[in-house]
């Protein structure tokens, strides 16, 4: 008859073989390897191609033919005067700060508005909480399209058409940011909660000493990808605005296609263009976004 000894032994054994394996054993096979690099080389050409095919198209000469059977990547004559006659013919430095503007107010809407909701939802108790969020999740439901009536009837209604701040008020706290930062606030242990109440803290100090320290990295995440959403939003703003000095840079650009009678290289330099800030934006802040990809928690 077994003892409780005899067997704990095996599962014992067990245990130390895995504590001594080599690393060497967990080292993909040949085939893994190759097949890891495919789908590598496979996400960066399908992700990274289309953007390095447009910078090569914005640096080729009018000499150079865009339209040849065999493309080439690398032009032949590279020249940066297709950036200049984009700078001269399209106001792009007033369209550029016009999106700057919007951008920087739905960042700062989103990151204030956001974090406030989310803080709410994650670690305030009132009634009607689970309401709330199910209202919020159902709206993720709806497209854009479904909403854009209504929300242009009620910019129209405050009289904020044709205004930049008409252009941001819609998404000033969006509904995937406010569960980001409440799923980010949740993941604070709740006892950190109880010692601060205990201590006599209020709600805000709650939220300065204990949440938003802890949620830097989804607040970073909140504000590159509203930034982006912002700085990229074609619709809305040509519906909102209709002066061509309020226009966004998006927008603006469309002018390319009737300035050039559809030239690729300057519509090419004029993408180019626009995509430098968001570049800028991300390097910047690439740190903490990536910590708060990896965020969960407060680590003891």
């Amino acid at each position: 008859m077994l003892t409780v000894t005899d067997r704990a032994r095996p599962a014992v054994h067990a245990k130390a073989r895995r504590r001594h394996r080599s690393p060497v054993y967990d080292a993909p096979t040949p085939a893994g390897v190759v097949g890891r690099y495919a789908a590598l080389i496979f996400m960066v050409v399908v992700s990274v191609g289309p953007m390095l095919w447009q910078l090569s198209t914005s640096l080729k000469s009018p000499a150079e033919d865009v339209y040849a059977a065999t493309p080439r990547l690398l032009p032949e004559h590279p020249t940066l005067a297709n950036y200049a006659e984009v700078l001269r013919q399209v106001p792009v430095l007033d369209f550029a700060s016009n999106s700057l503007l919007v951008a920087v107010m739905g960042v700062a809407g989103n990151v204030v508005f956001a974090t406030l909701a989310g803080f709410a939802l994650a670690r305030m108790r009132f009634r009607g909480a689970k309401l709330v969020l199910g209202l919020l999740m159902a709206t993720l439901l709806l497209p854009n399209e479904a909403t854009i009536i209504s929300q242009f009837q009620t910019v129209n209604n405050l009289g904020l058409t044709n205004t930049l701040f008409g252009v941001a008020l819609p998404g000033l706290a969006g509904t995937v940011n406010i569960l980001l930062m409440r799923n980010a606030f949740q993941a604070i242990p709740r006892e950190m909660d109880d010692a601060a109440i205990i201590d006599g803290a209020t709600a805000w100090q709650r939220l300065l000493h204990i949440g938003l320290p802890a949620v830097k990295g989804t607040m970073a995440i909140v504000a590159v990808m509203t930034f982006i959403g912002a700085w990229d939003d074609f619709l809305w703003p040509l519906l909102v605005l209709q002066d061509p000095g309020d226009l966004t840079l998006t927008v603006g650009l469309a002018y390319l296609d009737g300035h050039f009678a559809g030239d690729p290289r300057t519509i090419a330099a004029g993408l180019m263009i626009s995509l430098i800030p968001i570049l800028v934006l991300f390097v910047a802040l690439q740190r903490y976004f990536f910590r708060g990809l990896q965020e969960g928690g407060v680590k003891g």
